[in-house]
């Protein structure tokens, strides 16, 4: 399994209005492309102190082939419509795991 995950810190004032749009928008929408198998929104409890609050966002994906799909296909158009709704209220990086 691969794992593609994001870590975002987003501030205080956009927080409740990004994570609705997380869960009922840009989740779903990566899930509707049928590559990832499954997704989990994770806030992160052992917060230091900065200018918001950090979540992760898991994406599983069976094999390197599937994410490469997602990544060639479908990533950068759900990134620009992140980018424009939250521009300046976020700051993130992205990580690729590999299940042991």
């Amino acid at each position: 399994m691969v794992i593609y995950n994001i870590t975002i810190n987003i501030s205080y004032a956009a927080e409740k209005e990004w994570l609705t749009y997380m869960k009922s928008t840009h989740i779903p929408g990566i899930l509707e492309t049928n590559i990832p198998l499954e997704c989990k929104l994770l806030r992160l409890l052992t917060e230091i102190e900065n200018e918001g609050v950090t979540y992760t966002t898991q994406f599983k994906f069976r094999t390197m082939e599937d994410f490469l799909a997602y990544q060639t296909g479908f990533q950068s158009e759900f990134q620009e419509r992140h980018h424009s709704l939250f521009n300046g209220q976020y700051v993130s990086f992205r990580t690729l795991l590999e299940e042991a």
